[in-house]
């Protein structure tokens, strides 16, 4: 419930390498977090940030001002919010904000159900990675009515930068999008980079390059310098959650009857990527993989 010193209760959904921090954060501004997740050391861990332990979902929501979902997938988030104990528990006004990589159209669709029990479901995907997470600094982009704003916006500042990019949904369209992009910036950035050392150019030369041309990218500024040169592959976003995003924005356009014909080529050669390396690899990791194959092709 909400406190005299203007304090909120959350109930915080799923912690994982992006929940625990921003739980995290949350609490250390002074709101009461009552974190649920399935796994036992998620919750154990949450209890050392400073949260209340929830051992069940309607231990987390009950008496929430504000539940946050940072989950999977939409089928999970389904399950989740659809649950009958979840909506049973939840006290009128509270505001549920899906933070999850979900699927645009099924979001719009579970924010219709969840407006005819009373609940306000709106959603809030996040960029920016566990750095992002950690700093503070996601950039989130937020599906929203408008007269929603100004009472999620103070909140959401704690966790980083939020932009309403449009109503219920927009956000997981836009998030999915952007993923795309990042994912094929990244894929063409390590073919290039591949090329260049073959030839014999400096890799640090060639980002220093790509970055002050026209070449430049996320990929360019962060992923290459900070995780593949320092071979560390370790940016805290799995190659499986990447491709899972790409598929939901060609998926959307499909939907939408709009080509994206480059975006189906990118899935395919993510797609060969992820069936040769482990489920668990980050996304980084292709740019190892393409390496490794360019290396296998070169004739002796």
């Amino acid at each position: 419930m909400r406190m005299p010193d203007g304090s909120l209760t959350i109930g915080f959904i799923g912690l994982g390498n992006m929940g625990a921090p921003m739980t995290a954060r949350l609490i250390q501004a002074g709101h009461r977090v009552h974190a649920y997740d399935v796994s036992e050391t998620a919750r154990a861990h949450a209890v050392d940030l400073g949260a209340v332990e929830a051992a069940t979902l309607s231990e987390a929501v009950t008496d929430a001002d504000v539940v946050i979902l940072m989950l999977p997938n939409s089928d999970i988030v389904d399950a989740v919010a659809g649950d009958d104990a979840f909506s049973r528990s939840l006290k009128a006004g509270a505001l549920v904000i899906d933070m999850s990589s979900s699927e645009p159209l099924r979001t719009k669709a579970l924010a219709d159900v969840l407006a005819r029990a009373g609940i306000r479901f709106i959603d809030a995907p996040v960029s920016g990675g566990v750095t992002g997470a950690v700093r503070g600094t996601l950039t989130i982009m937020l599906g929203c009515p408008p007269e929603l704003l100004e009472r999620v916006t103070p909140l959401l500042e704690l966790l980083g930068r939020p932009v309403r990019v449009g109503d219920v949904g927009a956000g997981h369209a836009i998030k999915a999008l952007n993923n795309l992009l990042s994912a094929t910036h990244l894929w063409i950035t390590s073919e290039a980079m591949v090329v260049g050392q073959k030839f014999g150019i400096d890799p640090e030369v060639m980002l220093s390059v790509f970055n002050s041309s026209s070449g430049r990218s996320g990929s360019t500024e962060n992923k290459w310098p900070n995780f593949i040169l320092t071979q560390t592959y370790a940016s805290g976003f799995g190659l499986r959650l990447m491709l899972k995003d790409m598929k939901i924005a060609a998926n959307l356009a499909d939907e939408l009857g709009v080509p994206s014909q480059l975006g189906e080529d990118a899935i395919r050669h993510w797609s060969a990527a992820s069936e040769s390396l482990e489920p668990t690899a980050d996304h980084t990791e292709v740019a190892r993989w393409i390496q490794q194959r360019a290396h296998d092709s070169t004739p002796e």
